[in-house]
């Protein structure tokens, strides 16, 4: 047994705490720096980000050797949950161990959680060796101002993305870890899909599973307890995988499954004295007027705004528009749906767009096959630069959901781009469903105007504007 491990090991026994499944082993072996856990309900999730905490934080010390001493500034951790509340058992955990290690008169632990506080404080000392923080996901303002040594995502499943974008930036400077731990919701999102993504353990990232019966101490017999055996027969497939194993099950039926969040979205910021791509479906039968804001370099989409609302008429979405900072660049392209030209008892919107901005709207009849064609050929990696061709701000959370990679914006549900599917998930019809696309819409047309038709599109002339 080398030096370091007696050490986690004693610190473990001194909390009354030994893994009792490879699972559990596996998760506190994991050497990456990025970590995520994939539990079953009731699996021990926060018992184990708790320890993983404890285990990293000798290292942490070690690594960081002018902090955690009581003279200079503390070793920091986070706790971030969607709110406070999600945080409040992984807060417990760790006050409850570091209180065995240390004793309660060292350990300084707030009632509260909202925001709480755990300090290892020794008399004499100037500094705590070592503070623990609850922050809120709701308001990722709050989460600039340090560099903690190591931030624990708790439930991240109910996090945004932009919560785990911003989480990734504060480990940055200090090389510091990130473990994100959490039960599925409904499989979809970022938080599931990167399960897949770090399967592999490359690039310093790595997933791992902790079903519901790795927790011994309500399932005995494992695996093979009697209760998960009932809860196998008397529920889903996709149920037990999901909220039993720990397994991510993919939303069926959507048209977009190769958008990856961990590839298509990505910080974007617009780059000043490029054109700007304005790119609008105006939704019709109560759904979105959706506008999606790009720039394109060297090829590359980058859409960097979004605006997407319910119930808005034309002149509320272009005085929104003409609000933001990008309308004062000279060049900007607008793109519409042909609908763009349909009166309904009023003047064509693309009439209103012009009258209001003097911005001129093109529009192409488009047909659905070709749309969805185009729009693939934006998601796959570009050969020469080994990036995607399509990156998309984690602000831009109406596309994002419309692709199935969050929920939606108002009310939190899936609501994805999907085809029709029969009971058992297979694909019927030749078009999906006119739903839950307005701002693929207005991409998918802003992509042909700008880009031109795939080859696959059985066009003898490919029109492309030229910019």
């Amino acid at each position: 047994m080398t030096e370091q491990t007696a050490e986690i090991a004693a610190l473990f026994e001194q909390c009354g705490f030994e893994p009792n499944s490879d699972f559990q082993r596996d998760i506190l072996d994991a050497s990456q720096r990025f970590v995520q856990v994939t539990g079953g309900e009731q699996g021990g999730k926060s018992v184990v980000a708790s320890k993983f905490l404890l285990k990293r934080w000798p290292s942490d010390m070690q690594k960081n050797p002018n902090e955690g001493t009581g003279e200079g500034m503390p070793i920091l951790y986070w706790l971030i949950g969607h709110s406070y509340a999600e945080t409040e058992k992984e807060f417990g955990y760790i006050s409850d161990d570091f209180t065995a290690i240390f004793g309660e008169g060292i350990v300084q632990s707030t009632k509260r959680i909202d925001p709480g506080k755990i300090e290892v404080v020794f008399p004499g000392e100037r500094h705590p060796r070592l503070r623990i923080e609850t922050k809120s996901g709701q308001d990722v303002r709050k989460m600039s101002k340090d560099a903690p040594h190591g931030i624990i995502l708790c439930e991240a499943g109910q996090l945004d993305i932009a919560v785990f974008e911003r989480a990734q930036g504060r480990v940055t400077p200090r090389n510091a870890w990130l473990l994100n731990v959490g039960t599925m919701e409904e499989s979809v999102g970022w938080f599931p899909m990167l399960a897949a993504e770090w399967a592999s353990g490359a690039d310093d990232r790595k997933s791992f599973r902790l079903p519901m019966y790795a927790n011994s101490s309500l399932f005995p017999g494992g695996r093979n307890d009697p209760k998960i055996l009932d809860l196998e027969r008397n529920s889903s497939d996709d149920f037990f995988m999901e909220r039993v194993e720990g397994i991510p099950v993919p939303p069926r039926g959507l048209v977009f499954p190769e958008f990856r969040p961990d590839i298509h979205i990505s910080s974007v910021e617009r780059v000043k004295g490029e054109p700007v791509y304005i790119w609008v479906d105006p939704g019709y039968s109560g759904s979105y007027y959706a506008v999606e804001i790009a720039n394109v370099i060297d090829g590359q989409v980058r859409i960097f705004d979004e605006i997407y609302e319910k119930g808005k008429i034309t002149e509320e979405i272009t005085s929104i528009c003409m609000n933001r900072e990008w309308w004062r660049e000279p060049s900007k392209y607008g793109v519409a749906d042909i609908a763009v030209h349909q009166h309904q008892g009023m003047p064509p919107m693309y009439q209103v767009w012009m009258s209001q901005t003097g911005l001129h709207m093109a529009s192409r009849k488009v047909g659905i096959p070709e749309g969805i064609e185009r729009m693939k050929s934006f998601l796959k990696i570009d050969p020469i630069t080994h990036g995607p061709r399509l990156i998309v701000d984690p602000g831009c959370r109406g596309i994002i959901s419309e692709f199935g990679a969050s929920p939606n914006p108002d009310d939190g549900q899936l609501r994805a781009y999907r085809w029709g599917t029969d009971r058992e998930g297979n694909v019927v019809g030749r078009v999906p469903k006119d739903a839950n696309n307005d701002a693929l819409k207005a991409v998918t047309y802003g992509l042909i105007d700008r880009f031109g038709y795939t080859q696959s599109a059985n066009r003898k002339s490919i029109p492309v504007r030229r910019r």
